[in-house]
């Protein structure tokens, strides 16, 4: 085997494993759209930091990224690439090939400037995420994706849910808050700064977001936000929405509240032709982690290594 610069003369091959790494998911997640358009690889050639691996003539695996990006994850002022989970796949000897492409490309990755590496995984890719967690990485992220289903709602006196308007998103700015201090907080220490009303409603207009709440006794309590666009290319279809951020406070958990704010959702998504919603969380947040995984299917996980900073130094860099 021998682990090679990637380039255009590459990519149908790598699509090719792209495909039936994207099949062999859907055999195990029911909830996956059948059809899915695969993003074109050609953008990614270009920069230099992908690599391939072959047996003679055929490709038995490819790693790309995404050009290098400052402040990895948003709350670092580390660059970082990112290996989405069309951006690579193998067959064959799986800890292997992964083992010599990640060695292979993050000597790149590094001589770019990149000290966060993430690379993204189906689930069933248990080989390959056991691999780089031998290598020094961990769980960072989750996607999951439920059936969209329409369901017998029945509110409390006390309760009421309603879609507000983007305008008035700044009506859930406390709760916008409370989640960034909540992540901010042990375990997640995610550092973002806090909003204020014209923050909130510039957010949801940017990304053409759609906000429903969640009233006890005429106090917003719980919010929970969709939009069109996910982050994987699965997510990129007519029939499917994203949950892009949700919020209950502390002392009304447990009692099903958030549980009847999703069956809302996905209520009105149903009447409105959605198949399929999906939704994106930090494993690092206890809370969502409990919460998301009763409802929804997850169907990646993305890993994150972090480099020490005085790699960077090294001429020659040793990964």
């Amino acid at each position: 085997m021998i682990v090679t610069d990637f380039t255009k003369e590459h990519i149908p091959q790598a699509q090719l494993l792209a495909r039936k790494n994207y099949e062999e998911e859907r055999s195990n997640i029911r909830q996956l759209p059948p059809f899915v358009v695969l993003p074109d690889l050609t953008e990614l050639e270009g920069n230099h930091l992908g690599v391939a691996a072959f047996e003679s003539d055929r490709m038995i695996g490819y790693m790309c990224c995404y050009n290098v990006f400052d402040n990895a994850f948003g709350t670092t002022d580390t660059k970082g690439v990112w290996s989405a989970v069309h951006m690579h796949a193998a067959s064959g000897n799986l800890q292997q090939v992964y083992d010599l492409m990640y060695q292979a490309a993050a000597k790149k990755w590094v001589a770019a400037g990149a000290l966060s590496h993430g690379i993204t995984f189906y689930t069933h890719d248990e080989i390959p995420i056991q691999c780089l967690f031998r290598r020094g990485f961990g769980m960072r992220c989750i996607d999951a994706v439920k059936l969209i289903e329409s369901h017998t709602l029945k509110l409390p006196t006390t309760l009421n849910i309603c879609e507000i308007e983007a305008s008035k998103a700044d009506r859930v700015l406390t709760l916008k808050n409370a989640l960034i201090e909540h992540l901010s907080d042990t375990p997640c220490f995610m550092k973002y700064p806090l909003l204020n009303g014209a923050d909130v409603i510039a957010k949801v207009v940017a990304r053409n977001s759609r906000i429903f709440i969640l009233c006890s006794d005429n106090q917003i309590v719980a919010f929970l936000e969709i939009t069109s666009s996910g982050e994987s290319f699965v997510t990129e279809t007519d029939s499917f929405m994203n949950i892009c951020g949700g919020y209950l406070i502390p002392q009304l958990r447990g009692r099903g509240m958030f549980d009847l704010l999703l069956e809302y959702c996905e209520n009105q998504l149903y009447k409105e032709g959605y198949e399929y919603l999906g939704v994106d969380f930090e494993s690092l947040n206890p809370a969502a982690y409990g919460f998301w995984l009763k409802h929804f299917k997850p169907y990646t996980y993305s890993l994150v290594r972090r480099i020490d900073e005085s790699t960077i130094k090294l001429s020659h860099p040793i990964i």
